[in-house]
């Protein structure tokens, strides 16, 4: 019973940090440049915390990789980059739409992509089993809830432009946020690669024994850090796709200076906040993993948490103030559906029998983020 108390409490930490790790960004200066915030930001996340936190945390990460091979770090590496495309486009997306928005088509996105992709890959016989139909019932059901959350943009932003002060010489601007939109659809696309990713971690057809999971298994490390090296590979990939783009945002708008500025002291430190919370999540999501046995049940609820948060942070902080109450409405019905989503793909995944479900823990940091 206490292993159960303390697993949900743990689930429900790891969803507040992954539902906040934006949040921060909010009380950065408006005339502050995007990448000077989110490039110190991803490079927190994705190098210097798992090289300071790696090796402290499994001693021989260095020794498992060394006998992982080529070809077992290729995959999760490759999808990791992809992970690290969708975490940047996140970060884009929170500044053209706000956290509650980008928060539910990403994870909405992240479910599709996180729930069909390993199958489609791996298994693509379990499409036509019991499990594959409610988790294709799951998915359609998520679609729904991305096309409310996207209803909901559209109608926040008309009722925002027409609320907008005029000018004499000018109508109130014109605010679209399809641009918004598409970023969070393309974050959530790209997000759900951390999954896919992380089942070629796992013992598959590709890499036979030589898998990261099996091998760090066979190093002695287990319990909760058995999916530490794993992780910290994928979080690898997302440094090269990441920080490659915020160092491109930085040449081509000559923003280096902005580092030189007296506030970027505080810049540098909310963007470590946020690094912390979003790598926190991944930490107490595992510990959790570890104490409640069931990873698609637990990964489903620590979902589910991590919209709601989300979503709460962006109403708290005056994203909706000047919304009109249909796109609220909107907004909230999209984010309910969403939950169900989640609900009705952790029973499709339990419907798989034991012998298909992955080892205890091997799935426990798949969920971006986030994830992020």
């Amino acid at each position: 019973m206490l292993e159960l108390v303390v697993g949900f409490s743990l689930l429900l930490l790891g969803a507040i940090c992954a539902g906040s790790f934006g949040l921060p960004s909010k009380f950065v200066a408006k005339d502050l440049p995007w990448e000077t915030l989110w490039g110190p930001f991803f490079l927190f996340v994705t190098l210097l915390l798992p090289l300071v936190a790696g090796p402290f945390l499994v001693p021989s990460l260095f020794a498992i990789y060394a006998k992982v091979g080529f070809l077992g770090l290729l995959l999760p590496f490759m999808f990791g980059l992809l992970w690290g495309l969708g975490s940047m486009t996140l970060g884009l997306s929170f500044a053209f739409i706000g956290l509650s928005l980008a928060y539910g088509i990403n994870y909405g996105g992240m479910l599709i992509v996180g729930s069909m992709g390993p199958m489609l890959i791996h298994s693509p016989e379990k499409i036509q089993t019991l499990s594959g139909i409610v988790i294709l019932g799951g998915v359609a059901i998520c679609l729904v809830g991305i096309v409310f959350c996207g209803r909901a943009g559209v109608l926040k932003a008309a009722s925002e432009a027409a609320h907008a002060p005029a000018t004499e010489e000018a109508a109130p601007p014109k605010k679209s946020a399809l641009p918004g939109l598409l970023l969070a659809l393309a974050s959530g696309i790209f997000c759900g690669c951390y999954n896919i990713a992380f089942s070629f971690a796992l013992p598959n057809q590709y890499v036979g024994d030589h898998s990261i999971f099996q091998t760090t298994i066979e190093a002695g490390v287990t319990g909760w850090r058995d999916t530490l090296p794993a992780t910290f590979l994928i979080l690898f990939g997302g440094f090269f796709s990441a920080c490659s783009y915020c160092v491109w945002k930085l040449n081509k708008n000559k923003t280096w200076g902005s580092f030189l500025a007296p506030k970027t002291t505080i810049v540098l430190a909310i963007a470590f906040v946020m690094a912390v919370l979003h790598d926190v999540a991944l930490v107490f999501f595992g510990l959790a993993v570890s104490l409640l046995g069931n990873v698609s049940v637990s990964l489903a609820i620590f979902t589910a948490l991590a919209i709601i948060v989300g979503n709460f942070n962006g109403f708290v902080t005056g994203e909706w103030r000047t919304a009109s109450k249909e796109s609220v409405r909107w907004i909230s019905a999209g984010i309910a559906v969403l939950v169900i989503a989640v609900a009705i793909l952790a029973v499709g995944r339990g419907l798989d029998t034991p012998n298909q479900e992955p080892p205890e823990g091997s799935e426990a940091m798949a969920y971006q983020i986030e994830s992020d």
